[in-house]
């Protein structure tokens, strides 16, 4: 067994706090998680960040922010390391088939599956990166990674594109395309339905891939090696992810997927495989009274399938 080097982690909680879009439980999602991360996989707290929106923060989850504190944790990283990327906060679904994923930070500067394909293409070969977003949409995160747990079947909750609401208890974390090009349209006050025009009016080079490069070169953006990507995603990419608890239960709220992933690993003190641990925290989903519908997925190599969840030893 090949010695397992560096734990370093990027752990980001949105809760979108004074807008229309607020969560509650994202917060709780990376606190938690970084406890799990320090207790059970022996993660050094100093080589773990840490980006929520909470009033009073140093640094705030932008786009800029997120990607930064991941290209930083790449560049970190030699043969052996372990890199760990938790994100809670809304997900949504863009281009013009909407078959493009991407996770929302703070500012609306959508980070990508094409971005996150370009940041896994730079971990060094021998290191593994694992990701777990506790997202809607997020299935298929990584940019052409291999489906190793995918799509069950249609969810019964979702008819003609609407999702009905499982409970008063739950909010899906999910901003709809038509409401973000509202919000970006009036902030760029430029009369078009393109979201990429808003996005390099706000953002400029620092805007997402899928928005900077021309479709000819996105298309070459394919893994470049043996890959090491993991993505554990809350839901497939055609549903949305829960945020359990509300604001009447700020301190208890949590988002599901993130819920059921600490549970399992909480009741399982063993290494468990990338596989396992999906599989398990749909059964977790599956028996939770809140959450109707929501399956997580696993996108990785055959062999990083049954690899042990952050190498635990």
């Amino acid at each position: 067994m090949e010695k397992v080097g560096k734990k370093l982690a990027v752990l980001v909680g949105c809760n979108y706090e004074n807008t229309h879009y607020r969560l509650h439980g994202c917060h709780n999602d990376v606190i938690a998680m970084r406890d799990v991360l320090v207790n059970r996989f022996g993660f050094d707290s100093q080589r773990i960040e840490l980006l929520m929106d909470k009033p009073g923060r140093p640094v705030m989850p932008t786009g800029v922010n997120i990607k930064k504190a991941l290209n930083k944790m790449v560049d970190q990283a030699e043969t052996g390391d372990v890199l760990y990327f938790h994100f809670s906060g809304h997900g949504t679904l863009i281009g013009k088939k909407k078959q493009d994923e991407a996770i929302i930070p703070l500012d609306f500067n959508y980070i990508t599956n094409i971005d996150i394909r370009k940041i896994v293409n730079r971990v060094p070969e021998g290191a593994t990166i694992t990701i777990v977003s506790d997202s809607c949409h997020s299935g298929g995160l990584i940019d052409k990674e291999k489906e190793q747990i995918g799509p069950s079947h249609k969810p019964i909750n979702q008819v003609e594109g609407k999702t009905i609401q499982s409970s008063q208890s739950c909010k899906p974390k999910f901003i709809p395309h038509e409401t973000v090009l509202e919000h970006l349209t009036s902030l760029t006050n430029i009369n078009t339905s393109d979201i990429g025009t808003h996005m390099l009016q706000l953002f400029g080079n620092e805007a997402s891939l899928l928005f900077c490069l021309p479709q000819m070169e996105l298309d070459l953006l394919k893994p470049l090696k043996q890959d090491e990507g993991i993505l554990l995603s809350g839901c497939q990419a055609n549903e949305e992810c829960q945020d359990v608890g509300g604001s009447e239960n700020e301190n208890q709220a949590y988002g599901a997927f993130s819920h059921a992933v600490i549970a399992v690993l909480k009741k399982h003190s063993g290494p468990l495989s990338n596989k396992e641990l999906v599989l398990m925290s749909r059964d977790v989903l599956k028996n939770d009274e809140h959450i109707e519908t929501q399956h997580p997925c696993l996108y990785c190599s055959d062999e990083n399938a049954e690899a042990v969840f952050l190498s635990q030893g």
